[in-house]
């Protein structure tokens, strides 16, 4: 069977021949009807991604996938160094490692349900959130390079958290090789006081309890319980990550700059790709090694966001619940470009790989993993929307072998922003979404129009993909109690 020009390959595996100028072919994992929907743009973007120089393998889009900036959000693409492979700034996405965090909390959803009201007003005050929002942390002098050099490690030095966080967390909190010299002016104003904030857009503070355990010994691992309460925790590195982006497409892509100023584009002098949006550099290059050094700067930055908001919750919860007890589960990010070892063409080698809006997925024994989760493998955390479920996964040897340890990240987008304010109105979606007992809090009915359920695909049917695909186990499904949103 064929469809968009994709050869179905089993239940869940879609194959894109090598054509014109792919280096290598596309795979697609995803169901029929995930498939069926997928849009046009996304997979003519992926077909690019197979484009690029020293690329291995294939270029991979997750169930979730659709369009973005360059690459397909849920696309996934590993480069190999020793063979000219590149860096790509829309590979990474500008919201640099936005990603998940789970924390535990030893309450049921009966004890949520009875101070709900109180912990949704509490946890909107106690975390900003909205487009351009500043936090009450505000960072001088040398404390920004010493933030974007030392991540959530450098928060917790500064109270903002436990020492135990630091192990379920990739890179224990640390993303070695990040360069702050290499970050801008302006990314560094525009984060001066965004440290502790949510953003807006698709981020999310959610309470969620534990409708129902899939893996009976995986969840027990992991610390999991039906009808408990879990925190989960949706943001990235905020301005400063969408500046470091902007500013090295400007430099790469001159073009680009003039462009948004009406002007006539300039060809780039640097690297010709299909499309100006997958604009990239050599990762042996001069530009490209400045460009990874930032971008891992970047990373530290989400990983120290994600920390104080953790911190912020816990000084929420210490007030109206003193004797829960909120334990790190794990901390993901999505929007990575990660040098790592897989094996490739016969031989284990060191690859860079693109994730953007994909999560990684280790399996069990995977040696970067604590000791605590290197049996049952990495958690996964995949938000749903609003009104939606979200799951909580394991990565599987399978995974790491087909899709270099990646999976889905969330729902992903069915409708795009503007469509979705035409069709509906913020204050109804949360009108709806508070009859079915889920309290929302924001600023923006504009954002929640845009990140109303009905805008997103079918979370369900994605989770039943990357499982189908054996991207992942499925551990958890989970349901919002309470939703902050920018």
């Amino acid at each position: 069977m064929t469809l968009h020009g994709l050869i179905r390959h089993d239940d869940f595996q879609w194959h894109l021949p090598m054509t014109g100028d792919m280096r290598v072919p596309a795979i697609v994992y995803g169901s029929l009807e995930l498939v069926r929907a997928m849009e046009d743009q996304a997979l003519t973007q992926l077909r690019n991604v197979a484009c690029l120089p020293g690329i291995v393998r294939a270029a991979m889009a997750m169930p979730d996938a659709h369009s973005g900036y360059g690459f397909p959000i849920g696309g996934v693409a590993a480069f190999d160094p020793a063979r000219g492979g590149v860096v790509s700034m829309g590979g990474v996405g500008f919201d640099i490692a936005c990603g998940v965090r789970t924390l535990l909390t030893g309450l049921t959803r009966d004890d949520i349900l009875a101070r709900r009201e109180a912990l949704a007003d509490a946890l909107f005050h106690a975390v900003p959130s909205g487009v351009g929002q500043g936090g009450r942390i505000i960072l001088k002098g040398d404390e920004m390079a010493q933030m974007l050099e030392g991540g959530a490690a450098w928060a917790v030095g500064r109270g903002y958290g436990l020492p135990a966080d630091l192990a379920r967390i990739e890179d224990h909190g640390r993303m070695p090789g990040a360069m702050p010299g290499h970050v801008s002016p302006r990314a560094r104003e525009r984060m001066r006081d965004q440290l502790g904030t949510l953003g807006g857009g698709n981020h999310y503070l959610e309470v969620q309890w534990i409708e129902r355990i899939l893996d009976a010994d995986k969840g027990a691992a992991f610390g999991l319980r039906e009808g408990d309460a879990v925190i989960s925790i949706h943001c990235g590195s905020r301005g400063l990550g969408h500046q470091i982006g902007q500013d090295f497409i400007d430099e790469l892509a001159p073009g680009s700059k003039a462009r948004r100023k009406g002007k006539a584009a300039a060809p780039n002098p640097y690297l010709p790709v299909p499309d100006r949006e997958l604009v990239c550099a050599p990762i042996d290059s001069e530009p490209g090694r400045r460009y990874l050094g930032a971008m891992r700067a970047g990373i530290n930055c989400a990983l120290a966001n994600r920390q104080v908001i953790t911190h912020l919750v816990r000084g929420v919860f210490a007030d109206l619940f003193p004797a829960a007890r909120l334990d790190l589960l794990y901390d993901v990010s999505h929007n990575t470009c990660r040098a790592e070892r897989h094996l490739a063409e016969g031989k284990e080698q060191t690859l860079f790989v693109h994730r953007k809006g994909a999560t990684r997925a280790l399996g069990p024994g995977h040696p970067e993993l604590p000791d605590t989760l290197r049996a049952t493998g990495q958690p996964v955390l995949v938000g749903g929307s609003m009104g939606t479920a979200s799951y909580i996964l394991a990565g599987t040897a399978e995974g790491e072998a087909r899709s270099f340890a990646s999976a889905c990240h969330g729902a992903g987008r069915s409708l795009s922003r503007t469509e979705a304010r035409r069709r509906f109105k913020g204050r109804d979606v949360v009108d709806t979404l508070q009859h079915h007992g889920i309290f929302i809090r924001t600023f923006s009915d504009r954002g929640i129009a845009e990140e109303a359920p009905g805008a997103y695909k079918d979370i369900d049917e994605v989770i039943a993909s990357a499982a189908g695909a054996g991207l992942a186990v499925p551990v958890a499904r989970t349901h919002p109690l309470i939703c902050v949103k920018g």
